[in-house]
Parts: structure tokens; sequence; C-alpha cells
């Protein structure tokens, strides 16, 4: 991809985009907008945006008097609160990157993690202690652990996070960086190998937060209150924190309480307007409303991603008067890729063809992300809706190559090859059939087991449902399909086929069907490979 400089410069302000300057906002002209947190005990903090840059302040007047200089590395285990939320500031604010580690990676991996970051100073929840005891002997490069509380831990020489935040000011001129210097640095789940960093720059943060808020994306205005029920280790909760500091929205992070109870007695008592998370969270929250016979409160809308929307949890989402946008993205891409939302030419097809389009469709184009699908070959696939292909992006916040990797992640002209297979259509949107790895050819003809997954998740009882490839020794491969059904539900496997009859074709029908615990991945997504590995031969016989 060849860029050109013009000989003809602009003559505007060469300012740089960094993410100071969206906390200095925030409490400049939403100063009193509300973050609400729920503490580890269950108790209930709450202050507002002004408070929020006080803090951050002092965070980072703390890390500097620890010798955090720009450029060095500051590795996190916390869940979603208001101190973790300071952090998103404070350490980026000061010119270093904050390591998000993932806690529900193995031990192996998260030590991995901090020390292939380099990390110097190590902050954690009083819930990780333990962890963080089994870890240290490994962490080669952590100097000081600080607990996220008031308290200090002796075993692990962890200092009080709240006392050394006490001795500091609540002011700081918070230095002018380049706005490509590194922010974030998160990593891949490691599913297959060492996870993979993807560093954010503060460029990419600022630019994917303005995105993440237009009407076609997650359509944010001051009026809405935002709860992040995907990690703010993960992608930065997608972005979520910056997405609502510049539209002005109030912020409410639920620790790490995710049941359907704990997120249900925040949405009605903080009157929270938008929320997102994987899947497995919403099954649980869906099944708590079943249970319970609440409504919703004020929520409208929600964001799902990390995998498939299954069309009954559309549905019912429908019923409570909820909107459901499915969101497609990668840790590779901060994580906002397309958002499926409607357009007045889809609309003009009618309610029926509008719900087909947005519900089976991960997302449209979105400005700030480019897509293209190529065949095995390499040749570009038309946008018809119908030619499925590899699936490739690029754009202002799509990594350029992995943290630490002499070797670029793009090709000549900047594509990042996602792994996913999709296609696209004359509108621009975009549906994935399948990841790569888990495309079931059976007799040279393709099986999206996405497409399988959401038919089987549409019948009564049935809590998630994963398709894996499993080999035949007549088709090469034959779709299994793996079943977890709600507690208490009996669920038949002839129920299931004559469920499935009416909605897939003959071909696709699986060869066997399993009930059993379906593993998760640390990002909540379904563990396709251990699933693989359990199943792989089951038709051999």
């Amino acid at each position: 991809m060849q860029i050109i400089d013009s000989p003809t410069p602009g003559l505007m302000q060469d300012h740089p985009l960094q993410i100071s300057a969206l906390l200095r906002y925030s409490a400049t002209a939403h100063p009193e907008r509300e973050i609400v947190s729920r503490q580890a005990d269950g108790s209930i903090f709450r202050y507002d945006n002004r408070t929020l840059a006080d803090r951050a302040a002092q965070v980072a007047n703390m890390l500097q008097s620890l010798g955090i200089t720009p450029g060095d590395f500051v590795s996190s285990l916390a869940w979603n609160t208001h101190r973790h939320l300071e952090l998103f500031y404070a350490v980026p604010g000061i010119g270093a990157v904050l390591h998000t580690a993932n806690p529900r990676l193995s031990d192996e991996h998260i030590a991995y993690t901090i020390n292939h970051a380099g990390s110097r100073i190590l902050l954690i929840d009083e819930s990780f202690v333990d962890l963080v005891a089994r870890l240290l002997p490994r962490l080669t490069a952590i100097e000081t652990v600080i607990l996220l509380g008031c308290r200090t831990d002796a075993a692990i020489a962890a200092r009080s996070y709240e006392t050394l935040l006490r001795v500091q000011p609540k002011a700081i001129e918070w230095p002018w960086l380049t706005e490509r210097s590194g922010a974030f640095l998160c990593y891949t789940s490691g599913t297959t190998g060492d996870p993979k960093g993807v560093l954010y720059s503060h460029r990419s943060i600022v630019m994917h937060a303005y995105a993440a808020g237009l009407s076609g994306a997650l359509g944010f205005s001051a009026f809405d209150c935002v709860m992040p029920c995907q990690s703010l280790y993960h992608a930065t909760a997608w972005g979520l924190p910056f997405a609502a500091a510049i539209n002005g929205c109030k912020i409410v992070l639920p620790g790490d309480r995710m049941d359907g109870a704990s997120l249900q007695e925040l949405i009605q008592a903080e009157g929270v307007t938008f929320s997102g998370g994987v899947p497995t969270i919403w099954t649980m929250y869906l099944e708590h409303l079943r249970q319970s016979r609440q409504d919703t409160g004020r929520l409208n809308r929600i964001v799902i991603g990390g995998s498939a929307v299954p069309r009954a949890m559309a549905d019912a989402f429908r019923s409570h008067g909820v909107e459901v946008r499915q969101l497609w993205g990668m840790t590779e891409t901060s994580p906002l890729g397309v958002v499926a939302s409607a357009t007045p030419a889809i609309e003009a097809h009618g309610p029926d063809e509008r719900d087909e389009i947005i519900w089976t469709r991960q997302g449209r184009l979105q400005f700030g992300i480019e897509l293209r699908i190529v065949d095995e070959e390499g040749c570009e696939l038309p946008h018809d809706g119908q030619s499925p292909g590899a699936l490739y992006v690029r754009g202002p916040w799509t990594v350029e190559r992995y943290f630490k990797s002499g070797a670029s992640a793009v090709d000549q002209d900047g594509w990042f090859d996602t792994g996913d297979i999709a296609t696209i259509d004359a509108d621009g949107f975009m549906r994935i059939t399948d990841r790569s790895k888990d495309v079931i050819k059976s007799g040279g003809e393709w099986v999206s087991s996405i497409d399988l997954e959401n038919a089987a998740m549409a019948c009564p009882g049935v809590k998630i449902a994963a398709v894996i490839g499993a080999f035949h020794p007549k088709w090469e491969e034959r779709p299994v399909l793996v079943v977890e059904t709600h507690a208490g539900e009996k669920v038949s496997e002839d129920r299931i086929m004559s469920h499935l009859a009416d909605i897939v074709v003959k071909w696709w029908m699986p060869d066997r069907i399993i009930f059993d615990a379906i593993p998760l991945t640390a990002t909540g997504k379904v563990a396709k490979k251990d699933l693989r590995e359990r199943y792989a031969n089951c038709l051999a016989d």
C-alpha cells in the first residue's frame, strides 16, 4: 500500500489524538455524569467524571513516583471496576502501556503474557491474590504488586492502592504524546500456541471510540447509561468505556458478577439503557428473566459479539422490547469490525426481510474498516451475498504486526487475514459462515457450523450448541452436534433432529448428537479445539 505525501500540506493544527484528552473532555463537558461500580463485597460505589479525572491524576502521579516512565509496561489483573477504569486513563496518560492480563487464561499463559509484556508493576483485585502467589516466582520483571483496594498482603508483598494514592496530588499536567505511541497491550486467547500481543495506539483507541458511538454502530448519546458486560481486560471491553466518555454516557461497572440476577439488579436500579457481551452472558440473563418474570427496565438495546447471535435469543430480547445488534470483531481490530444495524435500503424490504438480514448477518460496513473476501487462489470474490471466501480487513484500528514480532501481519496492500470465512452482500452486510479452521467439508461441499448451531439453539431446552467436523471414512468430514441443555430440561435426540429437519438442508443434518457440558474459552467462546480433540473420531467406527 503506497502512501503519497502531497507537496501541498494542509494548514490545520497537527493536534495528536490521545487518551488523556477523552478524560479531560468528559470531566469538563459532563463533570457530574455518574460512574457506578459494584465492589468485591457486593456494595455499590459511585462517583462522577470530575472525580474520575482527579483519581486518574493521583494514579498517574503514584506510578511516576514508583519509577514508571514513557514506554514502560504495567499489567493489571482486575474485573470491571472503577479502579480498573482509572488505570485505563492513568497508565497510557503518562506514556506507559497498560497490559490488561486475562485471568481466565491458564496460569502458564497469564505468566507468559506478563513476562512477554515486560511489565514492572502488577495491579490486582483482591480476588487474584492466590493466583498471583502462584505466578510470582515466574514473573521475572515484576518489581511491585499493588492491591486495588485498601488492603496490603504480606504473602505477595502487595502494597495498598488507596494508601499509595492518598499522598498524591489530584492534578497533573498530562504530557503531549505522539498519537502513534502505544497505549494498551491486549493478547489473543492463545487457543493455538502462545497468545499474541496486539499493541493499540492512542490514535487507534480514539478513532475507534469515535466510530463506535456513531448511529450506525452503537448509537450512543448523553442520555445513555452504558454497562459493559464484556470484560475490561478483553480488548478494552470492546472500547465501550472510551466511546461512553466521548458521548457523555453514564457508566455502570458490574465487577466480577455477570450472573443474570446480578446484572438485572444493576439494570433496574441504575437505569441501564445499553449493554454488551458474549452470548453466554445473555443466555444466563434471559433464563433469569424467564424464572423471575421481571422486565428489563430501561434497557433498550444490547450488542452481542464473540460468536453468532442465535435467532431465538434475538427474538427473546425483542419480546422484552430490547433491540439486539450483532457485532463482529477481534482483538486485532480493537475490536469493532462490523455492526448489524438497519439502513433505509433494507427497511424498504419490509420487517420480515429486515429481521432476516439483521439477525443472520454479523453486520455492515463501518467507516474505518474495509472488507474483502478472496477465494483459494487469492482472487477477490463478488459482493453478492452468496460467494464465501477468506475475509480480509484493513483500517486505522487494525493490527499491522503483533507485539515483539519482526514480521508484518498484513500483506503488501495492508490487508489482514482474519481467519474467518464470510460472504458480503450488495448492501455491505457481512456474514460469517465459519472460522477457516472450523469449516466442515463434506464430500467436497461446505457445511456452515454457525448456521447449524443457530438452528439447534432455537430448539426449546437447548442452552448451548456447538458443531464440529468429525472424520468420516466416506465423506471425509461430517457434522457432529454437541448440545448442553438448560438445567432440568429433558431434550431428546429425536426432538432436536425433528426441529432441524424443518430448518436446514438434509445433507447438513448432523450424523450424531452428543449431550455434554460445552467448554468455553477464556473469552466466553465455545472451545471448539477441545471438542474436536474429544470427538474428532467419533464417527470412525
